[in-house]
Order: C-alpha cells, then sequence, then structure tokens
C-alpha cells in the first residue's frame, strides 16, 4: 500500500492518497465547498473532519483535474481488493468516529461516518452524523454506504434528486500516480 499526498490547486487543500490495488483513492472526504455543497448542519468544524455533502449534480464535476467520481464498477473493484461485500465496510472504516464499531483502515481509506442530507425543496435535514457513510457514484443514482452496525459496504440506489452525500474522489488511471 502507497500512501502521498495531493494539493487540490483551487483552494490548496492538501489531501492524503492511498494505493489500493490498481486504484489510487483520496483517503478523505472531498472538502471543496461550492454552490451544490453543504457542511453538515451547515457547521464549518464538520467540514474540516468530514468534508462536504454535495448534491448528484454538483458531485458529477466537483473532483479536481486528474480525479474524478468512482463510477459503480471502481468501486465494486474496491470492494472485491479488500475482501468482498461482507468485510469491506469493517476494512475501510476509520478507527475511531463510529458509534460503537469502527473499522480496521486495514488499507488507509479511512472512511468516517458523515452522515448525509436531504433536500426536501424547503429545507435540509441533516441526519446520521456518526452513524453512516455514503459516497456519490458517477453511475446513475448509485451510491456506496456503509453502516455503524454492520462490517459490510454494500451498493444502494439513491434518489439524486433529494440526497446530499459525500464524495471520495479516485485518480484517473493516466499520468502520474502521486503528486
Amino acid at each position: 500500500m502507497k500512501k502521498g499526498t495531493f494539493t487540490d490547486p483551487r483552494d490548496g487543500k492538501t489531501y492524503r492518497i492511498v494505493e489500493i490495488g490498481s486504484q489510487i483513492w483520496m483517503a478523505e472526504n472531498l472538502a471543496y465547498n461550492v454552490v451544490g455543497s453543504k457542511y453538515y448542519e451547515n457547521k464549518r468544524e464538520n467540514g474540516e473532519t468530514y468534508g462536504c455533502l454535495y448534491d448528484w449534480e454538483t458531485a458529477m464535476s466537483v473532483c479536481p483535474s486528474g480525479w474524478h467520481l468512482p463510477s459503480e464498477k471502481e468501486f465494486k473493484t474496491l470492494i472485491d481488493f479488500v475482501g468482498g461485500r461482507e468485510i469491506a465496510g469493517k476494512k475501510l472504516k476509520a478507527t475511531s468516529g463510529w458509534d460503537g464499531n469502527n473499522g480496521t483502515d486495514d488499507f488507509g481509506f479511512t472512511a468516517l461516518p458523515s452522515g448525509f442530507c436531504y433536500n426536501n425543496l424547503y429545507d435540509y435535514e441533516f441526519h446520521n452524523i456518526g452513524l453512516d457513510e455514503n459516497y456519490w457514484c458517477s453511475s446513475e443514482c448509485c451510491s456506496l454506504g456503509m453502516h455503524y452496525k454492520h462490517n459490510r459496504a454494500s451498493l444502494f440506489p439513491e434518489n439524486h434528486n433529494y440526497c446530499l452525500l459525500s464524495v471520495r474522489c479516485i485518480k484517473n488511471s493516466r499520468g502520474k500516480k502521486y503528486a
């Protein structure tokens, strides 16, 4: 497992990155604050820990140059590499921060339970910080989810019109591996 860092030239934030199998992932949730993103409960300190939550349209284009929103296939490759669906959550979750069922973070992915947000057209409703992590896929209506009660990581259908979820960017396969 190779580790490194990447500095986003748009805002100067440095992210930890990790190579897992043939893929290079940001080892933190994206925290690039733009229109279409929110900090959990609109608190900047939550953004510093958990990154931003993004609507699907914003998630599709928010990763920095050289990186992209993972596809369902790329998430499946990650899940298979770390041991399969039933144990992937345990191996990808951070060793602290989960309400009673932390992970082992065997691969340095460091998934944190950033919760999610519903946009009910009148207000934003924030839910499950400390309990759930959900990452947008580039595939239509799909997310990768982990829950504090389970060791698995699963792909779920999502209604991208009403949710704000986290983003984990994956490095494009061409070019330098590490900045």
